[in-house]
């Protein structure tokens, strides 16, 4: 086997995880929201997530993990079996298109962008004053 058939075939096992992710976790973050899930990164002041909140944000991560991936497998395979201008400069829009899918995902679960810090929690699980 060739290196070239050996990324391209990493390449392709890349994409599959990425796409099974989002699958598996549309499918396994259903019945957390049913059971009423609720992330540890709530501050206990504010008030639970409902059924519809929560389900978003479950699946929210698990398309965030499969971009993630997705965006791998595209480098792997771009820059390791063709790194041509043209391919390169695909690839560099397909990783801004989703950059971008990734922050304004990471926006709508979180509530604030990737670069901004969040409330830190102490470990008895009280919000820490900023000092």
């Amino acid at each position: 086997m060739e290196f070239r058939q050996v990324i391209e075939a990493v390449g392709q096992f890349v994409d599959v995880a990425g796409v099974a992710v989002m699958v598996i976790g549309a499918v396994v973050s259903l019945p957390l929201a049913i059971r009423g899930h609720q992330p540890r990164q709530l501050p206990p002041e504010s008030e639970k997530l409902g059924f519809y909140r929560s389900y978003r944000q479950l699946l929210g991560r698990s398309i965030l993990l499969g971009l993630e991936l997705l965006v791998a497998a595209d480098i792997i395979r771009t820059v390791a079996v063709t790194p041509t201008f043209a391919s390169v400069g695909v690839l560099a829009i397909i990783v801004l298109i989703r950059t971008f899918l990734s922050f304004s995902l990471e926006l709508e679960i979180t509530g604030r962008w990737p670069w901004q810090k969040g409330p830190s929690v102490a470990r008895d699980g009280a919000t820490a004053a900023a000092g």
